[in-house]
């Protein structure tokens, strides 16, 4: 990850935090892209994208998404403190589920569980999951309906010297959503070749 992009680059925490973000180890599928940081909703910012890929050299992605930290010093009030995590997270699903009356929960359940299986301490936690279907007509209906999940959602991090298993948390998502089965307990990737 290049700083380039990242918003507030001056304060020490904040650039111990990217340190952290940095040094995260993720699964060898995960390709993360750091992008242009929002600058106006907190004085220090950093954004990346991920691909999940089924392997090294492939483009086409199982999942996709997005992880953007904001710090602000003052700590908004709907934050619940000086950090937040706001992500992003889609693929592509089988089309029978686009019926599932439970997926909604699963995916949500995911996140929690990640954060919870990564030890991570957090609060105000929010956000949606939800399912889009794509049926097409006409001169498009020799294509088959496609559904699509997406994982909205944001979190303060209260241990902001921890803010790289944050990402890791994220990361088990989209890996999840993308049709990764989890790495078992005690087993870690080996780290591949960040792009």
């Amino acid at each position: 990850m290049a700083s380039r992009t990242v918003t507030g680059a001056g304060s020490a925490e904040f650039s111990a935090a990217l340190a952290d973000l940095r040094a995260a180890a993720l699964r060898p599928e995960v390709k993360l892209t750091e992008v242009p940081a929002p600058v106006r909703i907190a004085p220090y910012a950093v954004a990346l994208t991920a691909d999940v890929l089924p392997t090294a050299d492939s483009d086409d992605a199982l999942a996709t998404g997005r992880f953007v930290l904001l710090h602000d010093p003052s700590e908004p009030e709907p934050w619940g403190g000086a950090w937040r995590a706001v992500t992003y997270a889609r693929a592509e699903l089988e089309p029978e589920m686009a019926t599932d009356p439970v997926l909604g929960e699963v995916g949500w359940s995911w996140l929690m569980d990640a954060l919870e299986q990564h030890h991570v301490a957090y609060a105000a936690e929010a956000g949606t999951v939800t399912r889009v279907v794509s049926e097409s007509y006409a001169g498009l209906a020799d294509r088959p309906p496609s559904v699509e999940m997406e994982i909205r959602a944001s979190w303060t991090p209260l241990d902001p010297i921890r803010i790289g298993v944050h990402l890791q948390a994220w990361c088990d998502v989209l890996c999840a959503i993308g049709g990764l089965p989890p790495l078992p307990e005690g087993v870690v990737a080996l780290p591949g070749r960040r792009r």
